[in-house]
């Protein structure tokens, strides 16, 4: 009877040290099977790109942090409109990456944020350039993309007229124009715009340059469809595996490779070279 008892005291241990383990442990969608979804994207290099060592630093990210739950991420590229509408309908199991629009609640359900983005002023070296707050902006003439917003601070003061815009279609029309005076300085995403100078427009790269205050910070988010069978169960899943990589550190390594130039595109051996 006293053995009985041990063992049913033992028994009631080991069952609430799994108990007391089990908030923390991997949702039941990850098992020792290795299960594959489909993740859809846009073209962003060096974020993502299908033509990027590792598909883009966030790619890599991404489908990192899935494989700690034995889950290996499929990506597949396609125009942007028609990554989202294609994820919406679950013919994927989740969209890459996303700024935060309330009407997209509607049809997603957003992770927690895979990507700050630092939308920074670059200008030319031969011009030096200061600012503090918008006003530092007064009678400039900025480049810019067409129909996109830089904040509620900078569409206010654009409304009063403190500075002009000068929109076109990319990057690279904008760069150009900032090489030739044409504005005055340009805000882009901070890595997006190396990523073009250096590997688009290498003749102008060491001409231009950016000041270190962020204009804006954005985060991109990762979408699951909201009427998705598994979305949920996928959702804390990653959530769970993004966090502890942001607290070991491994979360900034990307990023860290990322200003090393891991991502840059393979470079074409001429077929002069041995």
């Amino acid at each position: 009877m006293v053995k009985l008892r041990q063992y049913l005291a033992n028994l009631c241990a080991v069952i609430l040290l799994c108990i007391s383990y089990s908030g923390d442990a991997v949702p039941s969608f990850a098992t020792s099977k290795v299960n594959t979804i489909e993740i859809s994207a846009g073209e962003w290099p060096p974020f993502l790109s299908e033509s990027l060592p590792e598909q883009g630093v966030i790619a890599h990210l991404i489908r990192d942090v899935f494989a700690q739950a034995n889950i290996k991420v499929n990506f597949t590229f396609l125009p942007w409109g028609r990554a989202y509408h294609d994820t919406q309908k679950q013919k994927y199991a989740a969209t890459a990456v996303w700024m935060f629009e309330k009407e997209r609640t509607n049809h997603f359900l957003f992770s927690d944020a895979v990507l700050n983005e630092r939308f920074v002023f670059f200008h030319l070296q031969s011009r030096p350039f200061d600012w503090q707050s918008v006003n530092d902006l007064k009678g400039l003439i900025l480049g810019g993309g067409l129909a996109y917003s830089y904040g509620a601070e900078f569409d206010k003061a654009l409304e009063d007229e403190i500075f002009e815009i000068s929109r076109v279609n990319s990057s690279v029309q904008n760069f150009k124009r900032l090489s030739m005076n044409r504005i005055d300085v340009f805000a882009e995403e901070q890595s997006v715009g190396y990523h073009v100078l250096n590997n688009e427009l290498a003749d102008i790269a060491n001409t231009i340059t950016h000041h270190p205050k962020p204009l804006l910070i954005n985060q991109s988010f990762l979408l699951f469809p909201k009427d998705g069978e598994k979305s949920q169960q996928l959702l804390s899943i990653f959530n769970q595996q993004l966090a502890q990589f942001k607290k070991d550190g491994r979360y900034q390594s990307y990023f860290n490779g990322l200003d090393r130039g891991d991502y840059r595109p393979a470079q074409t051996q001429s077929d002069d070279e041995p």
